[in-house]
Formats: structure tokens, C-alpha cells, sequence
């Protein structure tokens, strides 16, 4: 769905800075509110009420805690164990922390006290290396994915958690290098804020801290939020101040170069993140194939169709993950290698995964697995040839039918290349004889381009240029 141009060049944006690894998340309240957690406010009413205020006619809670404090002689155990009750309860991931999750992204930063970012990360297999005091920034886990800072604590350590107005008065001191950690982040990192709110007294000193280094060399920064809208039985005096209000809000973000994306609904986030991984899995693409024989093709020119249509992508910036299949898998490591390091002078482990499938019965068990795992890393399933030996007879590869199906279940576009024969050319007409199922809304062009991946009459380089371009057209 096409938004409108405001969101479209942040997403084209935010998309570019994931992708060179310069992104990193930071989660609000509003995020964790999502799953049903609710709200500071709603959370400190009891207290509210015990020292006979009304948490509805306050605005600065951090102060009401305080108050709460005060009054029992700096004692904070119900406000901790309130903490503790409400952020235990075992709750479902939204959609957007799954999304976050499998971004490559690397970086997170929280004033939330959950586990929900952990938990989204060690649902994906990614390991995070979780930071809420000063001594865990010294140490590294192993083989990391992912560093989540939670600045104000976590919920399994309440009596250390930053929510009175003296754990933020003394916060510069006692977490100073949290300020550091967060300070340097802003500067070499392109943030989203994400159910953010921008009244945590914290992260306003730290954004002040780098607006007065940087002045007008700050890094762009992104956040989310929703626009007012007017309540029911809300004066039109009212409605107009809170909008005014909220105007004047995102003009002030401007002076630390946080662009606002305003949303008509919160619908609309989880739709721009889809979008984000969308495009990122669309510069990954899955080959899939086997051969023993290569239909009318010559094995050299098929070996140098693939070895070439390999080198093209990434050539293009497309990354390729590959099961190594019988009769392709070789040639594929050639080209990307050629490409790499001959062209290119490095190589990069992303360019290129592989993942040889087991052998064995014990294998033959885990193949599907191994299917899913290689397939959910890409948005793209390029289908090419699709033959094996079967008792002495050359057969059609159902491993390859699989890998089809597996592609369209894990919504990956489907580019069958009709002209290598076998089961791709079975693929190929079951996705012709249907195309708005599998390319709703695809233009003439698209069309076009699919029907000649059927032109068994290409030469390498006119077949391998259509499936470049069609393959370029679903990754913009």
C-alpha cells in the first residue's frame, strides 16, 4: 500500500540505514502498553490515591512517586512490588517487536522495565546482551546479536529501577556512563523512537548534551506518533489547544534533528516496519536448484548461466543465501566469489549464505527445517532447473516444489525461470496461469517480464538481464 510521501522517503531512509547497519531502536512505553500493559499513570493510581491525590490531575508522575516516598520515609517496597506484579505477567509479542526482532538491527535502548525486547529477540535465535547497570557495560556475551540497554532498570530488580524524582536527580552521577554509551549511540546511530513520549527527564539532558556539541551537525533521527484526534464530548476549544500543543511538540524535536512521522493511527507503524523488512528481505534472494542435466542447455553454457546470474546479483547489491543444490550450488559460490573478490576486493559473509543440507536419514528429517531457516533470511525465491537422479532415472526435484511453496508461504516473491525446464518450468506456468494471486496489482511490464523467463530462445545474457530487472523491480 502506497503511503503517503512523508512516510515513503522515511521508510526508502530508515530502510538504507538498517541495511549499512547504522540503525538502532529505542522503545517507549507506548510500545510495551500494546501487549496490555498499562500505563505509568494507571499503574501509580493506588499510590495516588493513598496520599489523597488524583493521578488524572497530575502531569509530572515522577514527582508523585516521590510524594508517595516521602510519605512513608523514603520507603519504595509497594511501588517496587507494583512494578514487579504489573511487568511479570506473561503476555503476548505484538507484531512490531517481532518486526523489530528480525531487523538487522543491532542496537536497542529502552526506558521500559519488561523483558518483551529479549523476548522477541530469543524467539528470532538472536542473542541479546542485556544491560541495566553500570558493571554489565564492561563485559561482553558471547557472540551477541543484539545489546539492549534498558536505562531505567529491570523489572526482576525494582528497588534499582529509575522511577522517583531522586533516581533522576542523581542518574547523571550514578549511571553516567549509561549518558555516555547513549550520547556516542545518537551520534554515530540513526534512532526511531518507537511509543516514545520525549518527557523522560534522562534522555532530554543526554539530547541537550548532544544538540550543544553538535549544534547543526546532528545526526537525523526519526520518531512515530499518532495525531490528536478529538474525544467524544471534547469542547472544540480543547481539541484545537492539545493540537496546537502537539505542533509546538514536533517543532522542538526538530532543534535535536528528529524528524516526526505523524500517523492517522497506530495501525500504521506496524504497517511502516512490515514495509522496512519487506525491502530489506527483498535485496536478499534465495536460489533455489538442481540438475543433473540442464534441459537444451549445454552443461558449459548452464554452468556459466548460473556462475554469471550469481555474479550479476551481487553485482546489483543483492545478497544470496543457497542450499548448495546439486548441479548449482558450486557455480553459485563462483560467481559470488568472482564478484567479490575480484571486482569488489573483499568479501563479506552477508553476501553470500549457505546452508548444504544434511545427508542421511536423520537429515532427510530436518530438511524442511533447514528449508525454513535458509528461506525466512529472504523476500525473493529465484527457481531454476529442479532435476535429480531417482533409481537410475532423471526425475523431477521435489525438493524444489517444496522450497516454492515454503517461498509463498513465508509471502517471498516467486521468480520460477521457466526456461531452465523441469519442475522451474511447472512453477512457472502454475504462477502465469494465476499472476494476480501470486503479483496482485503488477503492472504491464511485470507481466511481460515474467513471460519472458519462459523464452527458451533467450541467450544468457538476455535471460539473465530480465531476471535481474524483474528481480530489481520487486525490491523497489
Amino acid at each position: 500500500m502506497k503511503m503517503n510521501p512523508i512516510v515513503e522517503l522515511f521508510i526508502k531512509d530508515f530502510t538504507k540505514e538498517v541495511m549499512e547497519e547504522n540503525a538502532a531502536i529505542f522503545a517507549g512505553a507506548g510500545l510495551s502498553m500494546s501487549v496490555g500493559y498499562v500505563s505509568w499513570a494507571k499503574l501509580l493510581e493506588p499510590i495516588a490515591q493513598e496520599i489523597g491525590l488524583d493521578v488524572n490531575k497530575e502531569n509530572d508522575l515522577v514527582s508523585l512517586a516521590q510524594y508517595y516516598c516521602n510519605e512513608n520515609q523514603g520507603n519504595r517496597g509497594r511501588i517496587n512490588q507494583i512494578i514487579l506484579d504489573e511487568f511479570s505477567r506473561k503476555v503476548d509479542l505484538t507484531e512490531n517487536h517481532k518486526i523489530l526482532a528480525r531487523l538487522p538491527i543491532h542496537t536497542y535502548w529502552t526506558t521500559n522495565y519488561d523483558r518483551l525486547i529479549e523476548k522477541a529477540l530469543e524467539e528470532e535465535n538472536k542473542i541479546a546482551d542485556v544491560k541495566y547497570t553500570v558493571k554489565q557495560l564492561a563485559t561482553t556475551k558471547v557472540k551477541r546479536d543484539a545489546v539492549v540497554y534498558k536505562m531505567h532498570g529491570d523489572v526482576e530488580h525494582p528497588s534499582e529501577a529509575v522511577l522517583i524524582k531522586d533516581d533522576y536527580e542523581k542518574y547523571s552521577i550514578k549511571m553516567d556512563p549509561y549518558i555516555k554509551a547513549l550520547s556516542g549511540d545518537l551520534v554515530s546511530k540513526t534512532f526511531l523512537f518507537v511509543g516514545f513520549s520525549f518527557t523522560d527527564p534522562n534522555l532530554d539532558y543526554i539530547l541537550s548534551r548532544v544538540r550543544s556539541a553538535y549544534e547543526r551537525d546532528q545526526r537525523r533521527h526519526y520518531c512515530l506518533i499518532k495525531k490528536e484526534e478529538r474525544r467524544p464530548d471534547e469542547l472544540e476549544a480543547d481539541f484545537e489547544y492539545r493540537v496546537r500543543k502537539q505542533e509546538l511538540f514536533i517543532s522542538d524535536l526538530s532543534r535535536f534533528n528528529i524528524k516526526t512521522i505523524v500517523l492517522n493511527n497506530y495501525n500504521e507503524i506496524t504497517e511502516i516496519l512490515q514495509r522496512i523488512e519487506n525491502n530489506i528481505k527483498t535485496k536478499t534472494v534465495f536460489l533455489s536448484g538442481s540438475a543433473v542435466e540442464y534441459n537444451h542447455w549445454e552443461t558449459e553454457h548452464a554452468e556459466q548461466f548460473i556462475h554469471q546470474l550469481s555474479k550479476e546479483l551481487i553485482r546489483k547489491d543483492f545478497n544470496i543465501v543457497s542450499g548448495f543444490g546439486l548441479g548449482v550450488g558450486s557455480f553459485v559460490i563462483n560467481g559470488v566469489l568472482e564478484e567479490l573478490y575480484m571486482n569488489q576486493g573483499t568479501i563479506d559473509d552477508d553476501r553470500l549464505i549457505l546452508r548444504p543440507f544434511p545427508q542421511g536419514k536423520k537429515g532427510e528429517e530436518q530438511w524442511d527445517k533447514y528449508r525454513r531457516d535458509m528461506i525466512t533470511r529472504t523476500g525473493v525465491s529465484i527457481f531454476l532447473y529442479g532435476n535429480k537422479i531417482d533409481k537410475g532415472q532423471v526425475v523431477k526435484a521435489k525438493g524444489v516444489q517444496s522450497e516454492f511453496n515454503i517461498s509463498f508461504e513465508q509471502n517471498n516473491y516467486v521468480v520460477p525461470v521457466g526456461a531452465t525446464g523441469y519442475i522451474a518450468k511447472d512453477l512457472w506456468n502454475k504462477v502465469n496461469e494465476e499472476f494476480e494471486t501470486y503479483y496482485p496489482g503488477a503492472d504491464a511490464r511485470m507481466k511481460k517480464l515474467f513471460g519472458e523467463l519462459n523464452n527458451e530462445a533467450l541467450s544468457i545474457e538476455e535471460l539473465i538481464n530480465t531476471i535481474i530487472e524483474f528481480v530489481e523491480i520487486l525490491s523497489n
